[in-house]
């Protein structure tokens, strides 16, 4: 058995039968050990390794089993970066396979490409450390394996992130030594693991506080996406009257129209969220790290430890805790948490009453799930008819991909999400061009769901290569591109000395064409739902160009307004 034989037949045994590669050097080399089983591995090639890395992210996220990216060192450090830094941010399971393109021993000489770490070479392991939860460096045949089953494991367990299994390149074709000292050994005895259990007195503990708030409040977070809790979550919120707001990652995981959806949390944001959570007495974190971001940059008005009572939740000890100090830290996954709670008695009917005529009458002051229309410049759209439209059109079996800037700041503030867990979104590093891959690796990982991608123009040239990929592995997804010619929320904030933000209106449904899908150009508010419903009914990628109005603002959706007491009144 050779080494590149020894690391598909670890990736198989631990279930991981799919990965995403733009190849080069020491991955090449390991590609006919994957021919060998093509029967049993599915090898989707990527035009870059920039949409390589986000399509195996977000296959780690739709299905919480480690995505692969295989891409050749130099590469996988720098433009597959994009990805696993996405990863790492939002503990998103994926492992990543690469090399140290080292030529068969010229690594000291300074060889192109390089990245050993020998003088005049890149280092690729100093690099993979600084962005993945684990990081390992094989230089024998027996350490590329089983240095893949770690990278597995850590990549899974317990708080799940990315793994990286560095090769040097000499390694890779040869022989696995029959009697290795220290002894190679099936992978799965090294994936087991027990769930922890959560203790009795602290669920106990949340349980009575929840059952003495005037006006609790619930945080779901990225641990509610990612257990696949969220209807579990609906269904103990409606029945004591809890409001339910969202971080970024926990976004559109119970359905946003429900009477204890106050929606995302947050500058860029739910009003309703924001001054819900500012008016709870009892506020109950679920795997969210009350990142600065979700807590208006700790606005002292929005949450006050020590005035009201703040449990957090995290299956990492570390995170409870971590950016405002709480009244209760317990270590669970949020999933068996709401499960204990389900357990519990409900509220009783008059508090569950008055709880949801509190949570009514904030969602009316601050104008929730109101979309309004906008005056635009002839031939153009406003972001506010996109949500609309695209509210409109969502079902059940659809997943929606987000992206960077004004077009994702209209989607998290002012689009309720009806079915829970169908956002896909981009919230660690949350760079530009991430959703056009994203819509491509979901449809890929999920065949059945229905995949529609939205993504400003600024970042739809970034990754259009990824609609190309769409189209050679033959799969349906609509990309919609809100196209103002321009970085719309730079625009916006550099106001009357925007500079370096402004592009030609370029024509993607020509560019759609040339890549091998079609295109559909929208100018007038009423085309967006039928070009969307035609665009899915047409087959192959789909690109929706939506000219959108250069004027129309993020600030017109974000909560900058008063949080001081009075503006609860």
């Amino acid at each position: 058995m050779k080494t590149n034989e020894g690391v598909i037949k670890t990736f198989i045994e631990a279930g991981i039968t799919r990965g995403f590669t733009l190849p080069g050097l020491g991955i090449t080399w390991s590609l006919p050990a994957f021919f060998d089983r093509k029967d049993e591995f599915e090898l989707v090639l990527a035009r870059s390794e920039q949409c390589a890395s986000v399509m195996a992210q977000v296959a780690g996220k739709l299905t919480g089993k480690p995505g692969l990216l295989m891409a050749q060192g130099p590469f996988a450090t720098s433009t597959g970066a994009f990805g696993i830094l996405e990863a790492y941010f939002s503990s998103t399971p994926m492992v990543i396979m690469t090399d140290t393109s080292c030529y068969d021993g010229f690594a000291q000489y300074g060889v192109y490409q390089t990245m050993t770490g020998d003088y005049g070479a890149g280092d690729a392991f100093a690099v993979l450390k600084t962005m993945t939860k684990y990081a390992t460096y094989a230089t024998t045949p027996a350490e590329a394996i089983y240095g893949t089953q770690l990278a597995i494991k850590h990549a899974m367990t317990p708080r799940q992130g990315p793994a990286a299994m560095l090769m040097r390149t000499n390694i890779i074709k040869q022989e696995v030594p029959e009697a290795t000292r220290a002894t190679l050994y099936p992978t799965e005895g090294y994936l087991r693991s027990t769930p922890m259990v959560p203790n009795r007195a602290a669920l106990e503990q949340i349980a009575t506080s929840l059952k003495g708030a005037k006006n609790p409040v619930i945080i779901a977070g990225n641990g509610v996406y990612m257990s696949r809790s969220g209807a579990k979550l609906q269904q103990l919120a409606e029945r004591d009257g809890i409001a339910v707001a969202s971080s970024y990652h926990g976004k559109g995981t119970i359905d946003e129209t429900s009477a204890i959806a106050v929606g995302m949390m947050g500058t860029w944001a739910s009003a309703a969220a924001n001054r819900m959570v500012q008016s709870a007495d009892v506020i109950l974190v679920l795997g969210c790290s009350l990142g600065p971001e979700y807590t208006r940059f700790r606005d002292a008005q929005m949450m006050r430890p020590g005035d009201q009572t703040i449990i957090q939740v995290d299956i990492d000890p570390l995170n409870a805790g971590w950016v405002l100090p709480v009244d209760q830290a317990v270590t669970a996954d949020v999933a068996d948490v709401v499960d204990f709670l389900l357990t519990t008695e409900a509220a009783p009917a008059n508090t569950r009453d008055q709880r949801i005529q509190h949570i009514a009458a904030l969602k009316t002051g601050n104008d929730y799930g109101v979309l309004p229309h906008y005056d635009t410049r002839p031939g153009t759209v406003h972001y506010a008819d996109i949500m609309r439209a695209v509210g409109d059109f969502l079902g059940p079996q659809d997943l929606l991909t987000l992206d960077a800037g004004t077009n994702r700041i209209w989607a998290t503030s002012r689009l309720p999400l009806r079915h829970p867990h169908q956002l896909v979104a981009p919230g660690g590093i949350g760079g530009m061009g991430w959703s056009t891959p994203a819509a491509t690796g979901a449809k890929i990982t999920c065949p059945d769901r229905r995949v529609t991608g939205v993504i400003g123009d600024g970042g739809f040239v970034m990754t259009m290569d990824a609609v190309a990929t769409a189209a050679e592995q033959g799969i349906d997804v609509v990309y919609l591109v809100a196209n103002n010619a321009g970085l719309g929320m730079v625009r916006d904030n550099l106001g009357n000395q925007a500079i370096g933000v402004d592009f030609n209106d370029h024509d993607f449904t020509k560019v759609a064409e040339g890549l091998g899908g079609s295109g559909i150009t929208v100018t007038e508010a009423d085309q967006i739902g039928d070009a969307i419903r035609e665009g899915h009914a047409r087959g192959g990628p789909v690109v929706i160009d939506v000219k959108v109005d250069p004027a129309a603002s993020h600030r017109d959706c974000s909560d900058y307004g008063d949080l001081s007491p009075s503006s609860l009144k």
